[in-house]
């Protein structure tokens, strides 16, 4: 960013500050306190105004100290509605009030006069929750999310697409920062598909999409952010679930969890595991087309066909425990483990044919991949309240990953050629990181938040190859390769938002500084070779939201976001994919930067339209080369020219019927793509995505969900086309053993739509691929609850997140 764009945005928050400050000062409104009968605060009461006419008019959730303000409300009588749990609804009648007028009254609630045994209390979460900077999607209101990975629901969330490669784009934009729980998980994209493949659905609550957010969060995630929030029981006493399912497609699936809370009045011990043992398969069909040097003439054909058979078992593990030393200070620890053993087997074909698809030669190739990962990480998180402006939260995080991969390949033409290669592929990869964050409530109307961030990551990968001579095994020199990097990201930000009348808005402002030391270490046949690089750049945000009535609201946001390579994408080595594709790393990748504008506006909060434009600098890109003496194909990626972006969305929810409801998507992108690999390249792409989902609530608890998505031709990148590709689920469930367990049975990608099939251009080359999976999978599950619900405790974030997405491949 040049000193003019930085000048320009400090004035654009000066002015924001002052135009919010200048508002002619309004008094308060209406102030309401919820109590219990012994005085004490009733947070989380959830408090309603309702017109003369007994509608809905606004509605807001008191906060920890059982406050809520409401600066509107009807403009003749209207009542409020308090309602807690555990409590029995309140409602105070309130006569018309002037338009300037300023009331606070308290409201005390009364406990429920019969035990929670003795009721029966039922409610149900909508699926999707439309927010002014935020999507909610409620994974539990799902019932096709029933014994599914995170990697698999999140494929049929509004606007979210996962591609083959486990690249997971929001919108239509590819570079999302993935959280879980506020923190990440420093996986490269292949890495982190792994990881949500081997968590449970059931043990996520909600799932946040937001695509333009504030300066407190990490500046990484060019289309935003997906922040997967796991469950963790809030509620006083000890109380749990179990769930346990069974899913048949071509192979069996069981996917399982547990989930177990014990709180006091100080203390909250909680711990979710869960176990998925799964057995999979792929196919990938590629036909390759060769050219000779004029880029017209056929030179040659290649065929491959490629089934892959996996099995494998995950172990993840959440537990720790929150401590409350008093009214203002509490602190809490956690622990998180995962382990992974999985092992893939596949036994290709490839036929080398002439230009007029005469078979030359047929090569049998055997392969077998195993991987096991190991990680562990401790978090500890500290909160403390100075008075009722100012409180200030601390996190500090350790995450170590051990991660062991080894390959073979054997390549035969029957009678007259062999060979063979074997690689063993350890890596490690430690991460120190530690936040503070600072918050000061300037008046009624201005908050002022601050804070600092620090992180340290460094990894160690080696790729040991050997290839067979004759009867014994000989060092690869020139694919093996020991690669240490070490990374330190440090970062400061403040933000003010400010309310006056129907305005509202925000403007934050992050700096963030980032240096790295990489060293390739050396052999025989090669040398040693290091390099670094330094960089330093600020991220403004914005938000301007207007309250034109009670139905209508328009909102403006804007910010600069970057995305940094992945760690191992960095690392020039070679990593064998097939004896005619390899990948290698790239010692020159660079940063991409992408400023991002977004207008929205919201009917009721159930149609919400929006409006967006992006660019990126330097975008990251597949890039495909070509060994001219081999026909092998090297894949690699980097930063190519520019990339524009005009997006399109709209959001619906709506009640046909009262037992039915309807929530979709449709996400309209058009893309110019502009980049040089061996000449200049340019494409103009429009594609959409499109989701539906229909619940239904029939009598005696019953319920069923039918949904679907669709996505239309797709391009992220300059060389590859991906094809239309969808799926429609359905599912039903039931409450049984009197509502304290729910059985559900779903069935996925019922029409067996959901294949990926594109065609890619390389140099002097092209390639149609086909790839399927077993995506049509009907599952059986039971979920069982036990416990007294009572209270709500706080749940801290984490101090690490921008780095979970660069621990490559």
């Amino acid at each position: 960013m040049n000193a003019r764009r930085i000048l320009l945005f400090l004035t654009f928050l000066l002015a924001a500050t002052v135009l919010l400050q200048a508002q002619p000062a309004r008094p308060l409104g209406i102030r309401l306190t919820v109590l219990n009968p012994q005085g004490i605060p009733v947070s989380g009461a959830t408090i309603e105004l309702r017109d003369s006419k007994a509608s809905l008019f606004k509605t807001q959730v008191a906060d920890s100290n059982g406050k809520a303000d409401f600066d509107k409300w009807p403009s003749g009588p209207f009542t409020i509605v308090v309602t807690g749990v555990g409590y029995t609804e309140s409602r105070k009648p309130i006569s018309p009030l002037a338009e300037d007028a300023t009331a606070a009254w308290e409201i005390r609630l009364e406990p429920a006069s019969r035990s929670l045994q003795d009721i029966r209390v039922i409610s149900k979460k909508p699926l999707i929750e439309l927010k002014p900077d935020r999507t909610v999607i409620n994974l539990d209101a799902g019932i096709t999310n029933t014994g599914t990975t995170v990697l698999e629901a999140l494929e049929k969330m509004p606007g979210v697409s996962v591609d083959k490669d486990g690249n997971i784009s929001l919108k239509g934009k590819a570079g999302v920062l993935v959280l879980i729980d506020d923190k990440p998980t420093y996986l490269g994209s292949t890495e982190l598909a792994a990881l949500l493949g081997g968590m449970n659905a059931s043990q996520v609550n909600q799932v946040e999409l937001m695509t333009n957010p504030p300066a407190r969060y990490d500046a990484s995630g060019n289309s935003g952010i997906i922040n997967i929030r796991t469950k963790k029981n809030k509620q006083k006493g000890y109380n749990g679930s179990v769930s346990l399912s069974y899913g048949q497609g071509r192979y069996p699936k069981s996917n399982n969890s547990v989930q177990l809370n014990l709180r006091t009045d100080k203390i909250n011990y909680f711990l979710n595991y869960s176990l998925n043992a799964n057995r999979n398969y792929s196919d990938l069909y590629a036909l390759r087309t060769y050219y000779k040097s004029d880029a017209q003439t056929v030179a040659s054909l290649l065929e491959q066909q490629s089934p892959m058979r996996s099995r494998g078992t995950s172990h993840n593990l959440r537990a720790g425990m929150d401590y409350t030393f008093n009214k203002r200070t509490s602190a809490g620890l956690a622990a998180t483990g995962f382990f992974l053993d999985r092992r893939t087997d596949a036994a290709s074909q490839a036929f080398w044919m002439d230009a007029g698809r005469k078979l030359d030669s047929v090569i049998n190739t055997s392969n077998r991949n195993a991987n096991k990962w190991k990680s562990g990480g401790l978090s500890f998180n500290l909160k403390h309240v100075f008075n009722a402006r100012s409180e200030l939260t601390a996190d500090a995080d350790v995450l170590r990953y051990r991660i062991n991969g080894d390959q073979f390949f054997e390549n035969a033409i029957t009678g007259t050629y062999i060979e063979a290669y074997t690689g063993s592929l350890p890596a490690s990869i430690n991460i120190v990181s530690g936040k503070a964050d600072w918050s000061y409530q300037l008046n009624q109307r201005t908050k002022f938040d601050a804070g600092w961030k620090s992180s340290r990551i460094h990894t160690d990968n080696s790729a040991d190859y050997f290839y067979r001579d004759g009867t014994t095994w000989q060092p690869d020199l020139g694919k093996t390769n020991h690669f240490l990097y070490t990374e330190h990201i440090h970062a400061f930000y403040g933000n003010l938002q400010s309310k006056a009348g129907r305005w509202s808005g925000q403007a934050g402002l992050r700096y963030e500084m980032t240096n790295y030391d990489a060293n390739q270490l050396g052999n025989a046949a090669r040398k040693d070779s290091s390099f670094s690089r330094q960089y330093n750049s600020l991220f403004p945000t914005a938000f301007l939201s207007f309250e034109a009535d009670s139905n209508h609201t328009l909102t403006l946001s804007a910010g600069r976001r970057i995305d940094r390579p992945a760690f191992q994408k960095l690392n020039p080595f070679v990593f064998i994919i097939n004896k005619y594709t390899y990948q290698q790393g790239n010692p020159f990748y660079r940063p991409q930067y992408s400023w991002n504008l977004e207008a929205s506006h919201s009917y009721k909060g159930k149609l919400v339209t929006t409006a967006s434009y992006s660019v990126t600098k330097d975008y990251f890109s597949q890039i495909f080369l070509e060994d001219t003496a081999g026909g092998t194909i090297i894949y690699t990626e980097g930063n190519l020219g520019r990339l524009r972006n005009f997006g399109l969305s709209v959001s619906y929810q709506l009640d046909p019927a009262k037992w039915w409801s309807v929530s979709g998507q449709a996400a309209v992108n058009h893309k110019k793509l502009e980049g040089v690999i061996s000449k200049s390249l340019k494409a103009d792409v429009t594609q959409g995505n499109f989701s539906l989902n229909n619940q239904f609530r029939f009598k005696k608890g019953w319920a069923a969900e039918l949904t679907g998505f669709y996505v239309t031709q797709s391009q992220q990148d300059i060389q590859e086309i991906v094809e239309p590709s969808g799926q429609v689920s359905a599912g039903l469930s039931k409450p049984v053993f009197k509502s304290k367990a729910t059985l559900k049975f779903s069935v996925r990608d019922i029409f067996y739509t959901q294949a990926m099939k594109g065609f890619t251009t390389f140099q002097r080359a092209t390639e149609s691929f086909s790839f399927t999976r077993d995506t049509r999978v009907a599952t059986l599950s039971l979920t069982w609850r036990f416990g007294k619900p009572f209270k709500a405790a706080r749940r801290s974030s984490g101090s690490a997140a921008d780095e979970i997405q660069r621990v490559g491949n």
